[in-house]
């Protein structure tokens, strides 16, 4: 007999009760196979990605329409039996009027949780003006609470991926978001411990997330001790499939030569994986 799934409810509560303590690494999976495969590893939780999303429907990352964005949520949600977090974007509306109509459409979809980001897309302005990026977090935590309450709201500021590292205005957007409603902070592009350490202290207790989108030094451990509650990937694994890809491409098109094909994995392996699930 199969166990019974846990519910939308179950996911959204285990998700809450991982932030409570501890850390953990919640990757990020592009398609329902790299979904189920992660899930079949351990991970307690995924998020998506917006790029890798993106690559895989041939689209830059951020060319994605909202409607395709949800539907691709909820077929993530159906998938699996562990919460899904939603990398949400700036919400899919430049206006913060239509900040709160795209959260609960998201909402709907299953997800656990979703993150707000405070990038604009103007390269002139890449930050939306503090007051407007808090009332975008507000709008999506009153969307969030008409519907339950129950998904985690994450407030993202992307000043140190947008061309404006500066560690003392990340604290300050990051503080705003959290009095706005933020369940959890998050500034990608973040490095060195210094400033992951600065960005922790200065949101206590809310839990943080750290970005690992390239190979680096720190371990779980060490940032566990700097006392992050979780680590993301971004589109580092949907990259990485890519780079295979790729290569082993490219030497079939420039060398006539298959020798890539050495690190592939074994077409059996995944039929069982698959069929297991």
């Amino acid at each position: 007999m199969r166990r019974a799934r846990p519910t939308v409810a179950d996911k959204r509560r285990i998700f809450r009760q991982l932030h409570a303590s501890g850390c953990f690494v919640i990757p990020n999976p592009w398609d329902v196979g790299s979904a189920l495969y992660l899930q079949s590893l351990g991970f307690k939780a995924l998020a998506t990605t917006s790029s890798g999303f993106a690559w895989s429907q041939g689209r830059p990352d951020g060319g994605v329409a909202r409607d395709v964005a949800l539907t691709h949520f909820a077929s993530l949600v159906a998938a699996t039996d562990v919460p899904v977090n939603a990398d949400f974007e700036s919400g899919f509306s430049s206006d913060v009027a239509g900040v709160a109509p795209s959260v609960t459409l998201a909402v709907q979809t299953g997800i656990a949780g979703l993150s707000i980001e405070d990038s604009s897309g103007d390269p002139a302005n890449p930050l939306y003006e503090l007051g407007t990026a808090i009332e975008r977090i507000r709008a999506a935590r009153d969307a969030i609470d008409q519907a339950g309450g129950e998904v985690f709201l994450i407030g993202r500021s992307e000043g140190f991926l947008a061309g404006r590292p500066d560690l003392g205005e990340t604290v300050e957007r990051l503080r705003a978001y959290a009095n706005a409603g933020a369940d959890c902070l998050y500034a990608p592009g973040l490095q060195r411990s210094d400033q992951i350490a600065s960005v922790v202290a200065a949101v206590a207790p809310k839990p943080v997330n750290l970005l690992i989108g390239a190979a680096s030094e720190l371990t779980m451990r060490d940032i566990a001790a700097l006392g992050v509650r979780r680590v993301s990937v971004g589109g580092a694994l949907a990259r990485s499939s890519w780079g295979a890809f790729m290569h082993a491409a490219r030497l079939i098109a420039e060398e006539g030569r298959f020798d890539a094909f050495a690190e592939a994995a074994p077409g059996r392996a995944l039929d069982a994986l698959f069929r297991g699930l």
